[in-house]
């Protein structure tokens, strides 16, 4: 009998690539797989072809000399045609392809493994929220972590102590096992362990027979300066027991700075609004601003003397160089940007209300700078309003 051309059976062209020979395949396979058509031989005929044809094609040594000699090319390559040995068991060309969009059905992952191994314990993850000077300086922080730690009455294995799991009968310890539908086999996780490949018959009265308790346990962290809102930490081994042996999963710490009364961040830059008396201002001086101490045990804030400019005005800002944040990477540190706040007095007696409308009599108009340059735009956008007549 001819048999058909393997692109024309799979509908593709010959210079489609892996991901498009798949794809086509999954879909005409499922559309003809004899679960879905029972009784019909057309569609199992059909199933065995495309599995044939998928089978050579998604190999690139038997698709190569498929490409070059046709079907005598492939004969006793597992493709199916005369003098073949039969195509590719339905089963492992299933798993390759569907494996991952249907994992335990089609046995995805597990095929031939033993899922009674040694597993690896679960990562962990915690939040953990600090001050602005922790992040500044560094600290050492006791965190209270729940997680599953090994039973120490079974040592792991669930068994009472004594005793020891047996081996699972309904799948022979492999944990999986396989039953055939018609033309088509599937693979399982075993029901009866679980796929675990083992039986408890007498459980550990201290974990039941799941060989891990959840306990809190305390650890102390270290959390190195220069840390931002959202850095995280890993602690490796820390997070839950592994099963059977097998190795502790990590634990992540992710952190969360706490908003500050007096600073804001701004990368390594530290940002800090400060108020000068309108005196200071006017004339120039020095002034009082908080800063954080750095060190390795230091958890507060001190003082540092700035200098303000002779008539500085709100919004004037003084840089301080290096008291800003360390960098977490480098030894590079950020600056102290104070901005400054000029403060109106209040409360005065009639002695000062007298003596700071002498001083207004005495300044004049050439004492604003800022006034001065305010009114002079607010003419010209009254003259573009109302016309030339505005006067300020």
């Amino acid at each position: 009998m001819t048999q058909r051309d393997y692109y024309e059976v799979l509908e593709v062209t010959r210079t489609c690539d892996a991901a498009e020979l798949k794809a086509a395949f999954r879909k005409k396979a499922m559309k003809h797989h004899p679960d879905k058509n029972p009784g019909c031989t057309e569609s199992e005929g059909r199933f065995k072809e495309l599995n044939e044809a998928y089978s050579i094609l998604s190999d690139p040594d038997k698709r190569a000399a498929y490409d070059r000699f046709g079907h005598e090319g492939v004969n006793g390559m597992n493709g199916g045609g005369p003098g073949g040995s039969g195509f590719t068991d339905v089963h492992d060309i299933f798993n390759e392809v569907f494996g991952q969009a249907f994992g335990d059905m089609f046995g995805g992952g597990q095929r031939g493994g033993r899922p009674s191994g040694p597993q690896r314990g679960q990562d962990l993850r915690y939040d953990l929220e600090i001050t602005l000077e922790q992040a500044y300086a560094g600290a050492e922080v006791d965190i209270v972590v729940p997680a599953a730690l090994t039973c120490e009455a079974c040592e792991g294995t669930g068994a009472k102590p004594g005793t020891s799991p047996t081996t699972c009968n309904g799948c022979g310890g492999a944990g999986r096992v396989r039953a055939s539908q018609g033309f088509f086999s599937i693979e399982r996780t075993c029901p009866r362990c679980g796929g675990s490949g083992r039986l408890v018959l007498d459980p550990c009265q201290t974990c039941h027979g799941h060989g891990q308790v959840r306990r809190d346990r305390t650890l102390q962290v270290r959390i190195p300066a220069g840390v931002d809102d959202g850095s995280r930490i890993r602690l490796a081994g820390e997070g839950d027991a592994g099963a059977r042996g097998g190795p502790r999963g990590d634990l992540y710490i992710f952190l969360g700075v706490r908003p500050h009364e007096l600073f804001e961040r701004d990368g390594l830059d530290l940002l800090c609004g400060v108020p000068v008396p309108m005196c200071t201002a006017a004339l120039g001086g020095e002034i009082e601003a908080p800063c954080l101490l750095g060190g390795e045990n230091c958890d507060g804030a001190a003082k540092i003397k700035i200098k303000v400019p002779e008539g500085a005005q709100t919004g004037k800002t003084v840089r301080l160089k290096g008291r800003g944040m360390p960098s977490l990477r480098s030894r590079e540190r950020g600056d102290l940007v104070v901005e400054l706040f000029v403060e109106t007095p209040t409360k005065l007696t009639p002695r000062q209300k007298e003596l700071m409308r002498e001083l207004a009599g005495l300044c004049g108009d050439q004492q604003h700078p800022q006034s001065t340059g305010f009114f002079r735009k607010a003419k010209r956008f009254w003259e573009d309003i109302v016309g030339p007549e505005a006067r300020v």
